[in-house]
């Protein structure tokens, strides 16, 4: 259709996906463009930004919209946790998940408020709404529950307070319900607004890999609430799917990216999660934290906190948040993630709305309709990459980890593998150190970076000594995780577990398994003909840089390939 003269709505118009789709849309001459986020800040942002790109617009010609739009009007600016500690809110909520859809109902919600208020012929969907539903932990919720059910039974008392908040917030994160009737009111809302056309921007859940996909949360592998947001994933699809099948609804299409979504800026600055930096920390090498029977999973006994920032250089990749240069390389290694940038996606999107066929659109065709990395990314990379490197030279840093994209094994790889890298540099180096030396050498290294140390245990990474009883940890550590338990029992065979899923290791097995670790690497080398130029491998001498350096990200991109078991099968 032509987009001339129409009103768009950008959902997630903040986001990297809806900003890029907001300059491809200003050509096309829209009557006006409605950006929304759910933050306000978000929303201003993101129509400043573009008003000072495109000054010879009318000002109006760009509307901030902001607010939750799974939930009623008047909870739309507040947090989930602002409702579901409000008794009288939650009952509001469960009955608009969970009751008949009334009229009431209907025109209570901010979806359909937003809709019938503007009107919008063109509506493009960049809310990641199935992590929106599925992180909303349904598994936590029913581990709580249970806790307090059994509770209750030994008690053999009337049931508490405490278990009815529990039972209702178990209802408020139940996963279909809500996903249903959101697009119960979205097409009842499309319908009444008169909207014309709808374009969802959707995920695998999984970054297109597979059940070996090695990122998780700490969960186990591979995670059941990674894999919730799959399945929400696909539901949602399929429901979006009928919709399109429905003679009075838009025009329905789905572009489902199947690789990472990078990238927004790449800078020096405070390393930030949940919107407050993270500040450094520090445990003295001389007063560790002593493993006894148990482990507190917080406690900050042995730390000494500041209020200086974690800096860093990072890579900004929108709604998915800082990513280190280690960890960018990681991710976008041959055979994980990758990566597809948000101005492709962009570009289909607006062809798809204009009549186009892009064979990405998953409603026409469910399979065989992803969109996979693609040649331009992997031609960035080296900018965006070139980039990160020139800045960690002029800031003198080096970007290893933030712990922000997940899983902590990821963060303690990289940091173990840095590690070898600015104590030995090569491969060669690595091989002809004993175990026990490595060891040693690294743990006086510990001891006497102190910087280094506080940026390790100050993500949630703690440092585990040579005699395996001791460590270096900050106030907060990311495993094990919280399963509602503050203080766990420990031993021989769950500290070697919390070692492998996220500490720092600095006992001789794990530096006999790196040296392992590197050999196979160079083994993997040794079938490539001498004097092959073809396309057929990857991993040659010149990917390892002839093994003349260590470099952490792909070390760890292979690591998870193939020592993991976690290669994608398709691009």
């Amino acid at each position: 259709m032509e987009i001339k003269g129409k009103t768009v709505l950008v959902l997630g118009g903040w986001g990297l996906v809806g900003s890029a789709i907001c300059r491809k849309l200003v050509p096309e001459k829209p009557d006006k463009i409605i950006v929304t986020s759910l933050l306000k800040s978000e929303a201003n942002q993101a129509v400043g930004q573009l008003r000072q790109e495109y000054p010879d617009h009318d000002p109006d010609f760009f509307v901030p919209y902001c607010g939750n739009i799974f939930v009623r009007e008047e909870f739309k600016d507040l947090s989930r946790e602002e409702i579901l500690s409000n008794s009288e809110r939650r009952h509001v909520l469960i009955n608009d998940t969970i009751g008949e859809l009334s009229e009431e109902n209907l025109k209570a919600s901010t979806i359909y408020n937003l809709l019938t208020d503007y009107r919008p012929e063109v509506i493009i969907d960049c809310i990641n709404s199935a992590t929106a539903i599925a992180y909303q932990d349904q598994f936590q919720s029913s581990r709580s529950l249970m806790k307090e059910l059994d509770t209750a039974r030994k008690a053999s008392s009337p049931i508490s307070d405490q278990l009815v908040d529990s039972i209702e917030r178990m209802l408020c994160t139940l996963y279909t319900p809500q996903l249903i009737r959101h697009i119960q009111i979205l097409y009842r809302s499309m319908h009444d607004a008169g909207t014309k056309i709808y374009v969802k921007i959707g995920t695998s859940g999984t970054g297109g890999m597979g059940l070996n996909i090695p990122y998780t949360h700490s969960e186990e592998k591979p995670s059941s609430v990674l894999l919730s947001k799959s399945a929400v994933a696909g539901a949602h699809t399929l429901l979006m799917f009928l919709m399109g099948r429905t003679p009075d609804a838009p025009i329905t299409k789905e572009i489902k990216p199947t690789a990472a979504i990078a990238w927004k800026r790449v800078a020096f600055g405070e390393i930030m999660r949940r919107g407050k930096p993270i500040l450094l920390q520090d445990c003295s090498p001389e007063d560790p934290y002593v493993i006894g029977d148990s482990l507190e999973l917080k406690t900050a006994i042995k730390t000494k906190k500041t209020d200086e920032p974690l800096r860093s250089v990072f890579i900004d990749t929108g709604e998915n948040g800082l990513f280190s240069r280690g960890e960018f390389e990681a991710i976008t290694t041959p055979g994980q993630m990758e990566f597809v940038t948000p101005e492709e996606i962009a570009e289909d999107v607006i062809y798809e709305i204009k009549g186009g066929n892009t064979g990405h659109d998953i409603i026409n065709a469910l399979d065989n309709a992803t969109l996979a990395p693609t040649y331009r990314a992997g031609y960035m990379f080296h900018s965006a990459f070139s980039r990160m490197r020139e800045l960690e030279s002029e800031h003198e840093v080096d970007s290893v980890a933030f712990e922000l994209l997940g899983p902590p094994r990821l963060s303690k790889l990289l940091y173990e593998s840095y590690l070898l890298s600015k104590r030995y540099g090569s491969f060669a180096a690595v091989e002809q150190i004993p175990a026990e030396q490595m060891s040693g050498e690294l743990y006086e290294m510990i001891k006497s970076d102190g910087r280094l140390r506080s940026e390790i245990i100050s993500i949630g990474i703690p440092i585990l000594l040579p005699d395996g009883k001791s460590m270096l940890r900050g106030e907060d550590i990311k495993i094990p995780p919280f399963r509602g338990e503050s203080v766990l029992s420990a031993n021989h065979k769950s500290i070697n577990a919390w070692a492998h899923d996220g500490w720092v290791d600095l006992r001789v097995a794990n530096m006999t398994l790196w040296k392992s670790r590197l050999c196979e690497i160079k083994k993997m080398t040794e079938p490539i003909p001498v004097g092959d130029t073809s396309s057929r491998f990857i991993y040659t001498k010149e990917y390892w840089n002839n093994f003349e350096t260590i470099e952490p990200g792909r070390v760890v991109g292979w690591i998870f390939s193939y020592e993991e078991k976690g290669l994608r099968m398709k691009a």
